[in-house]
Protein backbone atom coordinates (compact mmCIF):
# COMPACT_ATOMS: atom_id res chain seq x y z
CA UNK A 1 0.00 0.00 0.00
CA UNK A 2 1.39 3.34 -0.93
CA UNK A 3 -3.68 9.53 4.08
CA UNK A 4 -2.29 10.39 7.35
CA UNK A 5 -4.96 9.22 9.89
CA UNK A 6 -3.34 9.66 13.33
CA UNK A 7 -3.00 6.92 15.30
CA UNK A 8 -3.34 4.51 21.20
CA UNK A 9 -2.17 5.43 23.93
CA UNK A 10 -0.16 8.54 23.10
CA UNK A 11 -1.16 11.77 24.28
CA UNK A 12 -1.05 15.71 22.37
CA UNK A 13 -1.53 18.58 24.89
CA UNK A 14 -3.79 21.83 23.29
CA UNK A 15 -2.46 24.77 24.75
CA UNK A 16 -4.90 26.86 23.66
CA UNK A 17 -8.04 24.82 25.49
CA UNK A 18 -6.14 22.87 27.95
CA UNK A 19 -7.63 19.86 26.24
CA UNK A 20 -6.10 16.08 25.53
CA UNK A 21 -6.24 14.41 22.47
CA UNK A 22 -5.63 10.67 22.27
CA UNK A 23 -4.28 9.44 19.23
CA UNK A 24 -5.12 5.67 18.30
CA UNK A 25 -2.26 3.43 17.02
CA UNK A 26 -3.10 1.07 14.40
CA UNK A 27 -1.57 -2.16 14.35
CA UNK A 28 -0.52 -3.95 10.84
CA UNK A 29 -3.77 -6.17 11.10
CA UNK A 30 -6.10 -3.37 11.42
CA UNK A 31 -3.73 -1.33 8.34
CA UNK A 32 -4.90 -4.14 6.24
CA UNK A 33 -7.81 -4.48 7.12
CA UNK A 34 -8.75 -0.68 6.52
CA UNK A 35 -7.40 -1.58 2.65
CA UNK A 36 -9.63 -4.56 2.52
CA UNK A 37 -12.50 -2.48 3.53
CA UNK A 38 -11.83 0.31 0.77
CA UNK A 39 -10.84 3.00 3.30
CA UNK A 40 -6.89 3.00 1.64
CA UNK A 41 -6.81 2.12 -2.16
CA UNK A 42 -4.67 0.40 -3.41
CA UNK A 43 -2.75 2.77 -5.07
CA UNK A 44 -2.56 5.30 -2.12
CA UNK A 45 0.94 5.85 -1.37
CA UNK A 46 1.34 5.67 2.55
CA UNK A 47 3.08 3.45 4.87
CA UNK A 48 2.95 2.60 8.95
CA UNK A 49 5.04 4.27 10.83
CA UNK A 50 4.55 3.17 14.85
CA UNK A 51 0.54 2.84 14.13
CA UNK A 52 0.42 6.21 12.24
CA UNK A 53 -0.95 6.13 8.47
CA UNK A 54 1.85 8.59 6.98
CA UNK A 55 1.20 10.00 3.25
CA UNK A 56 4.75 8.91 1.18
CA UNK A 57 6.03 12.13 -0.64
CA UNK A 58 5.58 12.31 -4.88
CA UNK A 59 8.09 11.08 -6.19
CA UNK A 60 10.00 13.42 -8.28
CA UNK A 61 12.16 13.46 -11.40
CA UNK A 62 15.82 13.32 -9.32
CA UNK A 63 14.35 10.68 -6.78
CA UNK A 64 13.17 8.55 -9.92
CA UNK A 65 16.94 8.30 -11.37
CA UNK A 66 18.51 7.85 -7.71
CA UNK A 67 16.67 4.68 -7.18
CA UNK A 68 16.30 3.07 -10.95
CA UNK A 69 21.07 3.85 -10.50
CA UNK A 70 20.75 1.82 -7.35
CA UNK A 71 18.70 -0.85 -8.90
CA UNK A 72 21.22 -1.22 -11.64
CA UNK A 73 24.42 -0.84 -9.84
CA UNK A 74 22.71 -3.25 -7.07
CA UNK A 75 21.53 -5.79 -9.69
CA UNK A 76 24.88 -5.64 -11.18
CA UNK A 77 26.82 -6.44 -8.24
CA UNK A 78 24.73 -8.27 -6.02
CA UNK A 79 23.22 -10.85 -8.31
CA UNK A 80 22.41 -13.98 -6.50
CA UNK A 81 24.19 -12.80 -3.06
CA UNK A 82 20.99 -10.79 -2.08
CA UNK A 83 17.34 -9.68 -2.94
CA UNK A 84 16.68 -6.77 -4.34
CA UNK A 85 13.39 -4.87 -3.28
CA UNK A 86 11.77 -2.10 -4.92
CA UNK A 87 9.44 0.06 -2.60
CA UNK A 88 7.87 -2.45 -1.00
CA UNK A 89 6.95 -3.21 2.58
CA UNK A 90 9.40 -4.39 5.25
CA UNK A 91 7.80 -5.34 8.47
CA UNK A 92 9.40 -4.06 11.77
CA UNK A 93 7.34 -4.59 14.04
CA UNK A 94 3.50 -4.93 14.52
CA UNK A 95 3.09 -1.12 14.35
CA UNK A 96 5.42 -0.48 11.82
CA UNK A 97 5.46 -1.57 7.99
CA UNK A 98 7.40 1.37 5.92
CA UNK A 99 8.18 0.83 2.36
CA UNK A 100 11.44 2.14 1.50
CA UNK A 101 12.91 2.84 -1.94
CA UNK A 102 15.81 0.16 -2.03
CA UNK A 103 16.08 -3.10 0.27
CA UNK A 104 18.33 -5.73 -0.10
CA UNK A 105 17.36 -9.10 1.48
CA UNK A 106 19.24 -12.20 2.71
CA UNK A 107 17.87 -14.87 0.09
CA UNK A 108 16.40 -17.12 -0.89
CA UNK A 109 13.80 -15.60 -2.57
CA UNK A 110 11.30 -17.87 -1.71
CA UNK A 111 11.33 -17.12 2.36
CA UNK A 112 9.24 -14.13 0.99
CA UNK A 113 6.88 -15.72 -0.72
CA UNK A 114 4.53 -15.71 2.49
CA UNK A 115 4.81 -12.88 4.39
CA UNK A 116 7.05 -9.50 4.22
CA UNK A 117 10.57 -9.68 5.30
CA UNK A 118 11.63 -8.68 8.63
CA UNK A 119 14.42 -7.41 10.51
CA UNK A 120 16.64 -10.02 10.73
CA UNK A 121 16.11 -10.39 6.43
CA UNK A 122 17.39 -6.69 5.87
CA UNK A 123 21.04 -6.58 4.44
CA UNK A 124 20.90 -2.61 3.70
CA UNK A 125 17.80 -0.28 3.21
CA UNK A 126 18.23 3.03 1.35
CA UNK A 127 15.86 6.23 1.47
CA UNK A 128 16.10 8.10 -1.62
CA UNK A 129 15.46 11.64 -0.12
CA UNK A 130 14.46 14.86 -1.62
CA UNK A 131 11.67 16.55 -0.26
CA UNK A 132 11.10 13.61 2.08
CA UNK A 133 14.60 14.10 3.72
CA UNK A 134 13.24 15.71 7.25
CA UNK A 135 10.70 12.54 7.75
CA UNK A 136 13.56 10.10 6.95
CA UNK A 137 15.48 11.16 9.10
CA UNK A 138 13.34 11.86 11.97
CA UNK A 139 10.28 9.11 11.75
CA UNK A 140 11.86 6.36 9.60
CA UNK A 141 15.47 6.50 10.84
CA UNK A 142 14.89 5.90 14.85
CA UNK A 143 12.15 3.24 13.73
CA UNK A 144 15.06 1.45 11.63
CA UNK A 145 17.44 1.86 14.72
CA UNK A 146 14.98 0.46 17.15
CA UNK A 147 14.37 -2.64 14.88
CA UNK A 148 17.98 -3.41 14.75
CA UNK A 149 18.38 -2.41 10.98
CA UNK A 150 22.25 -2.68 10.70
CA UNK A 151 22.73 -0.44 7.68
CA UNK A 152 20.31 2.22 6.70
CA UNK A 153 21.72 4.93 3.63
CA UNK A 154 19.91 7.82 3.39
CA UNK A 155 20.51 9.43 -0.35
CA UNK A 156 20.20 12.96 -0.07
CA UNK A 157 19.72 14.39 -3.90
CA UNK A 158 19.15 17.72 -3.39
CA UNK A 159 22.86 17.57 -1.67
CA UNK A 160 24.11 14.81 -3.62
CA UNK A 161 25.26 13.34 -0.33
CA UNK A 162 24.69 9.67 0.60
CA UNK A 163 24.30 9.42 4.43
CA UNK A 164 25.62 6.06 5.96
CA UNK A 165 23.96 4.96 9.36
CA UNK A 166 25.24 1.74 11.21
CA UNK A 167 25.72 0.33 14.77
CA UNK A 168 22.09 0.60 15.34
CA UNK A 169 21.65 1.60 19.48
CA UNK A 170 18.58 2.09 20.90
CA UNK A 171 16.73 4.64 18.50
CA UNK A 172 20.34 6.04 17.03
CA UNK A 173 22.68 4.95 15.08
CA UNK A 174 26.22 4.79 16.52
CA UNK A 175 28.65 5.28 13.31
CA UNK A 176 27.21 8.16 11.20
CA UNK A 177 29.06 9.11 7.85
CA UNK A 178 28.59 12.17 5.62
CA UNK A 179 29.84 11.10 1.95
CA UNK A 180 29.81 13.32 -1.43
CA UNK A 181 32.49 12.19 -3.29
CA UNK A 182 34.75 8.29 -3.15
CA UNK A 183 32.86 5.15 -2.64
CA UNK A 184 30.61 3.30 0.13
CA UNK A 185 31.31 -0.01 1.17
CA UNK A 186 28.50 -2.26 2.75
CA UNK A 187 28.80 -3.93 5.51
CA UNK A 188 27.02 -6.82 4.17
CA UNK A 189 30.01 -7.21 1.49
CA UNK A 190 32.65 -5.86 2.68
CA UNK A 191 35.01 -6.24 -0.26
CA UNK A 192 32.01 -4.43 -2.67
CA UNK A 193 32.52 -0.68 -2.66
CA UNK A 194 30.13 1.74 -4.60
CA UNK A 195 30.95 4.73 -6.33
CA UNK A 196 28.88 7.66 -5.15
CA UNK A 197 28.49 8.39 -8.51
CA UNK A 198 27.24 5.17 -9.54
CA UNK A 199 24.63 6.37 -7.19
CA UNK A 200 23.72 10.02 -7.33
CA UNK A 201 24.34 10.35 -11.60
CA UNK A 202 27.13 12.94 -12.79
CA UNK A 203 26.98 15.94 -11.08
CA UNK A 204 25.36 18.69 -12.84
CA UNK A 205 28.84 20.98 -14.13
CA UNK A 206 29.88 17.81 -15.64
CA UNK A 207 28.10 16.30 -18.98
CA UNK A 208 27.05 12.78 -19.57
CA UNK A 209 29.80 10.72 -21.35
CA UNK A 210 29.37 10.16 -24.87
CA UNK A 211 27.32 6.47 -25.88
Amino acid sequence: MRRSAVAGSEQAGDAGQGALLTRRRFNVDEYYAMARAGILAEDERVELLDGEVVVMTPIGIRHADCVRRLIDTFSRRFARRAILQVQNPVRLDGYSEPEPDVALLRPPLDRYAGAHPKPEDVLLIVEVADTSLTGDRALKLPRYAVAGIAEVWIVNVEAREVEVYSQPSGSRYADVQHLREGSVTLLAFPGEAINIEDILGPAPSDPPADV
